[in-house]
């Protein structure tokens, strides 16, 4: 009789096709103000993806991803599940000078805003500007709890920086000396129209690499606002020694810009750098 072979039917279990890896792509802003992030979900293993940084306004910047890349837009291959936070901050210009300026003062968002005005050590707006609102002096400007000639104290510290306070981060406003370096070191033309807004005020442009800045007329506060449009104010953060009631800043005007100094409580714009 002649043997029977019999062949199984049975398919290996390693011959069936398996459903590919689905992997979660999470990305994050980091300041939800100040930008927005497309490009996360769901994705097949080997799926390329490209995530997207945007700011949501001039005065905001994407500066990198959590993982310390730089690229936007970023393309990535899924491998696996992945978060990655695109990290904003406050825009700023490379003037080739010794600090980097912000392209907007504290309390705009584009940069033919005015933003807000402080008085000198103060990091807080009022209604009001006058020695009885101001913070840092017992009799209205007679004594100085701080800044004064006794404490030994002439530039602003942190917690009295409007620009510290308000940004944080590495942020901080001006010093006396920084504002000369870029008073001499650019050419500071006057618009009437700044970028077709109707702003008035200086563009600032680097002697060094062409690269510039805007600095709008925004005046200054007392009881009210004086000379906006006529006139800029921008306080440094330096104290001026031989008379500390009063502490450096930068004015100008249609015909010319200048460093000077007055009394501390006066509400001044305030244009970061760091």
């Amino acid at each position: 009789m002649a043997a029977m072979t019999f062949v199984s039917c049975k398919k290996d279990k390693t011959d069936e096709p398996t459903d590919p890896k689905t992997y979660t792509l999470t990305v994050l802003s980091s300041n939800e103000e100040m930008g927005t992030v497309t490009g996360g979900g769901s994705y097949e293993e080997g799926t390329e993806v490209t995530l997207t940084a945007t700011p949501t306004s001039d005065g905001y910047a994407f500066v990198k991803w959590s993982d310390e890349n730089t690229d936007n837009p970023r393309t990535l291959t899924v491998t696996g599940n992945l978060e990655l936070t695109a990290i904003f901050d406050y825009a700023y210009v490379d003037l080739g000078l010794s600090v980097k300026w912000a392209t907007c003062n504290v309390g705009a968002t584009k940069p033919e805003e005015y933003g807000n005005y402080y008085a000198w050590g103060g990091t807080t707006t009022k209604e009001t500007y006058e020695w009885s609102t101001y913070t840092l002096t017992e009799d209205e400007g007679s004594t100085f709890t701080k800044y004064n000639t006794t404490d030994g104290k002439t530039t602003l510290e942190p917690e009295d920086d409007a620009a510290a306070v308000n940004w944080g981060g590495a942020w901080r406003m001006p010093t006396d000396a920084e504002w000369t370096e870029l008073r001499n070191n650019c050419v500071w033309n006057w618009t009437r129209n700044y970028n077709g807004t109707g702003v008035k005020g200086r563009i600032v442009t680097s002697k060094i690499n062409g690269n510039s800045i805007f600095l709008p007329a925004a005046g200054h506060y007392s009881t009210a606002n004086y000379r906006a449009g006529e006139y800029g104010y921008y306080w440094s953060s330096s104290l001026s020694t031989d008379t500390p009631d009063r502490a450096w800043y930068v004015d100008f005007d249609l015909n010319s810009e200048s460093r000077d100094y007055n009394y501390r409580y006066y509400g001044r714009s305030v244009r970061p750098v760091f």
